[in-house]
């Protein structure tokens, strides 16, 4: 997988900068991950950068299964020869789509897509605007908090972490750790 190949196509479809850090994020939680479970960081790595480039061409605000996001990027990346299986996995990370997590890497996306978008949010309202002091019980009480940050879905969440089958806490201080050696990419602590 070519990093700088998904990187432009992203970068052709996804004018908004802040849409453009979730996926940086949620391609450095995947790389973490893939390490973690003896997987190709690269491969991992260029889903997370490409799993939501079709988003605000695409909108999806009806759900459907087959049109708009991410079907439409995943027939995109068809053309431009990416693999079936990284195309179902980003297909997988809409439960609306229907496609099954049977693999690794959807999995892992779900699990993944998000608690990056929650621990941002969490880091914003922190005064040092850092992932440094992010604590996993600061997190699980905004988890709690349904007016905080209320675009993101909790129960996907918990449900990733389930089907990842790794206690949310720890699924938390994974992702935390994986987001920190890039927080100035994501626009947080000193570069905000």
């Amino acid at each position: 997988m070519n990093r700088s190949a998904a990187l432009s196509l992203m970068h052709e479809y996804t004018p908004s900068d802040a849409l453009r850090k979730h996926m940086y994020a949620v391609e450095a939680a995947l790389r973490a991950y893939a390490l973690k479970f003896g997987e190709d960081a690269d491969t991992w790595g260029v889903v997370g950068l490409l799993h939501d480039f079709d988003y605000e061409r695409y909108p999806n605000p009806n759900r459907s299964g087959t049109e708009e996001h991410p079907s439409a990027g995943a027939k995109i990346l068809a053309e431009r020869g990416y693999p079936e299986p990284l195309r179902r996995a980003i297909l997988a990370h809409a439960s609306y789509t229907g496609v099954p997590r049977d693999t690794p890497l959807a999995r892992t996306l779900y699990a993944v897509d998000e608690l990056c978008g929650f621990l941002v949010a969490c880091a914003l309202v922190r005064p040092s605007r850092s992932l440094a002091d992010l604590e996993v019980s600061s997190v699980k009480k905004k988890l709690k908090d349904k007016a905080f940050a209320r675009n993101v879905n909790r129960d996907e969440i918990r449900q990733g972490a389930e089907e990842l089958g790794i206690p949310l806490e720890d699924h938390i201080q994974f992702v935390i750790e994986a987001l920190r050696p890039m927080e100035r990419e994501l626009g947080l602590g000193s570069a905000a």
